[in-house]
């Protein structure tokens, strides 16, 4: 039961949709039209990259919604690991998509599209986030750190938009968003509402 507990289960099951990546991108398979590993693998990729985000994010707000929960508290304690996950897998999203790209003029050559630069933008906001993700940032960046960890709103949007017009497609990105802008707007409204029945959020 400990080791049900630690962050280390925790790691083995974020790891567990890698593990049949890993095999194909070894084994050089190929997806069921005949396309390269590297563009079978970009769509699960992004999709646990994005389905960690939003995980990491929805934590807070379920605190807010179920506080007696020992789930969400566990997962309270580990929200770093889930926000560290969707930036390892969105590390391997673009690095599957250099690769199948191939060139750097292809690369800038769609560049400006809106399904494109949207994916590059939220890679580049989560970078800092991952980069301070550890006990050491907390620690010298103070309250800056919570400052900064705000700026995953603007990922969040980025990766919203880049699933929307990659894909052409609504639905998919929409069912895996909408739960998450539930639970903020709950968030919000659980705040706006304190002042008025002397809580706090």
């Amino acid at each position: 039961m400990t080791f049900l507990k630690s962050k280390y289960f925790l790691w083995l099951l974020l790891s567990l949709p890698a593990l049949p990546m890993a095999v194909a991108l070894i084994g050089g398979a190929r997806g069921p039209a005949g396309q390269p590993v590297a563009e079978m693998l970009l769509h699960p990729t992004g999709e646990f990259a994005a389905r960690f985000m939003i995980v990491a994010m929805a934590i807070s707000p379920l605190r807010q919604l179920l506080p007696k929960s020992r789930t969400v508290f566990w997962m309270m304690r580990y929200r770093r690991s889930f926000g560290i996950a969707a930036f390892a897998y969105a590390l391997a999203h673009t690095a599957l998509y250099i690769v199948d790209m191939e060139t750097a003029a292809a690369i800038f050559g769609e560049f400006l599209a809106l399904g494109i630069w949207t994916g590059w933008l939220a890679m580049v906001v989560m970078l800092p986030l991952a980069a301070t993700s550890n006990e050491w940032s907390v620690r010298r960046l103070g309250r800056g750190w919570y400052v900064l960890q705000r700026v995953v709103y603007a990922a969040a949007v980025a990766t919203l938009l880049h699933w929307i017009f990659v894909h052409n497609d609504l639905g998919p990105a929409l069912a895996h968003f909408i739960p998450l802008a539930a639970l903020e707007t709950f968030r919000i409204w659980k705040f706006a509402a304190a002042p008025n029945t002397g809580r706090t959020t």
